[in-house]
């Protein structure tokens, strides 16, 4: 213990004759590198900088297929493979399949209820704007639908309609009391997106986040009963804005997801078994 000190001081000398010449050789180590790198074609720059994680430089961007001001496809990808969206919404939908059962309702078309539900089912509505709809069974505005009977369904399965209705309060607060008590409103709603050109277009109100699909069904609903799951990233998002489809990107990339651009929102919100009011 009485050399403790001397032998410090002797490791400190050591250490401050060796890190200065380390340091230099680090220097010139990463010098080398950058000249190496600069060195290189551009094709194969980017390409190290990728494999060793480094962020592109301007200049090494290439835009390719996607320098353009009109995207692919204003199909939002139908043409080509698999919406990106539907990719996202379906895989809501299958993770939630367990609740789509008994009574349920679905707008414009029962094809998700058929899919998921299949002979848990035993009834199933459709309901339209329009009367002249060939497969509605019941018609109306979910912001004014006093004519279907409160307590209702086991389930509603309502998949890209909230954005086209301008009083989503109003909408959320039918949907709530339609609903059986224990019944399940399974939803999904729009992020990031391109908007339609056609008559539904110049009815598109709302894009949503996690957040605000939450707030929104909460006032009804309470916020035990609200689960809110978003999907998306970059790479997904830009893709969609595009037109591309699923076929083009594939499963692993799109699985991916990052918060910061949430394409879809899906909502699973239960209304309360008792008769107490949220």
């Amino acid at each position: 213990m009485e050399n403790a000190p001397s032998t410090n001081r002797g490791l400190h000398n050591v250490a401050a004759s060796i890190l200065p010449p380390l340091r230099s050789v680090a220097r010139t180590l990463r010098r080398l590198g950058h000249d190496l790198e600069r060195s290189l074609p551009r094709p194969a720059r980017r390409a190290l900088r990728r494999a060793l994680g480094r962020p592109l430089r301007p200049g090494d961007i290439r835009m390719g297929d996607l320098r353009r001001t009109t995207p692919l496809s204003r199909q939002f990808g139908f043409d080509r493979g698999t919406p990106i969206d539907r990719y996202y919404i379906e895989s809501f939908l299958e993770a939630h399949r367990g609740d789509v059962q008994g009574h349920v309702l679905e707008v414009a078309e029962d094809t998700y209820t058929r899919r998921y539900g299949g002979a848990h089912v035993s009834q199933n509505d459709v309901l339209h704007i329009s009367p002249d709809h060939p497969a509605a069974t019941l018609t109306g505005d979910l912001t004014a639908a006093n004519h279907i009977p409160s307590d209702t369904f086991d389930c509603i399965v309502l998949t890209q309609t909230l954005q086209l209705i301008y009083d989503v309060e109003a909408a959320m607060e039918t949907l709530h009391r339609i609903l059986q008590p224990g019944g399940v409103l399974l939803a999904t709603v729009p992020g990031i997106t391109p908007i339609p050109a056609d008559i539904e277009g110049e009815a598109w109100y709302w894009s949503f986040t996690r957040h605000s699909l939450s707030r929104l069904a909460a006032a009804p609903f309470g916020t035990e009963q609200v689960e809110v799951h978003s999907y998306g990233n970059v790479l997904a998002a830009t893709s969609f804005l595009q037109g591309m489809a699923v076929q083009e990107i594939g499963a692993t990339q799109l699985d991916a997801f990052d918060p910061d651009y949430e394409m879809i929102v899906g909502l699973r919100a239960e209304k309360r078994a008792s008769s107490v009011p949220a």
